[in-house]
This record gives C-alpha cells, sequence and structure tokens, in this order.
C-alpha cells in the first residue's frame, strides 16, 4: 500500500479537481484525473474511446492512465493528491452495467491507496 497516496474522488462537477489545484497552489503534489484528459485527447483526435461512444475502451484508457499515475506517485517523497483513482474504473464500470474484468479488479487490490478517502459531496 502506498499510504502517502490520498484519492480525492467524488461525482462530476463536485469541485474535485478545483479543490486539488488550490491544494497543488499550496504546495501539495497532485495526479490529474485521467477522465477528462481522455475525453479532451479523443475530442481533439476524432477519437471514439468517449463515455457516450465507447464506454468500454473509455474505461480501458482511464486504467492505463491511473495505473500510469499509480507508479509515478509512487516514486514521490510526500503526500501526493490523486484526482480519483484505479477503483473509480471499477465504480465507472458497475454504474454503466458494464461487466467488471478480473484483471481491472485485480489492479484495484493490487495498486493500493491510503485507505484516508476524500469525497466530494454531490
Amino acid at each position: 500500500m502506498c499510504d502517502h497516496m490520498f484519492v480525492v474522488t467524488g461525482g462530476p462537477g463536485s469541485g474535485k479537481t478545483s479543490l486539488i489545484d488550490a491544494l497543488t497552489c499550496r504546495g501539495f503534489r497532485s495526479m490529474p484525473e485521467a477522465g477528462r484528459a481522455i475525453i479532451q485527447d479523443q475530442v481533439q483526435i476524432g477519437g471514439t474511446f468517449l463515455p457516450w461512444a465507447d464506454r468500454s475502451m473509455y474505461a480501458e484508457l482511464m486504467l492505463s492512465w491511473e495505473l500510469r499515475s499509480w507508479h509515478e506517485a509512487q516514486a514521490i517523497d510526500g503526500a501526493v493528491l490523486m484526482d480519483r483513482g484505479i477503483p473509480d474504473v471499477v465504480g465507472y464500470l458497475m454504474l454503466c452495467g458494464l461487466p467488471v474484468p478480473a484483471y481491472i479488479e485485480k489492479a484495484a487490490k493490487l495498486c493500493a491507496y491510503n485507505k484516508q478517502v476524500f469525497l466530494a459531496p454531490y
């Protein structure tokens, strides 16, 4: 487990990124949210791995992004605020009524975060 990695999660528009940005300005380290960047990239390149076009592939891209962020944050000394995390990919798939592949469940178990999770209000 990586006790120095703290997940900030919550629904879209709940202020997660704004809170993390404000804390980053005060010296905290952070990892960006996958979803927003993936959507921007896919729209820019004319891709179809979007939540309104191909939810399964969008989740795959989120997993890849979150795994990269998790590994990058492991090497950072001190607290790191994670704008969502690998468990959010599991939650996204469940919310969409899609199956959660065993390898995504395994990633969520192997790549642990601090047990303290910050949930932005609905």
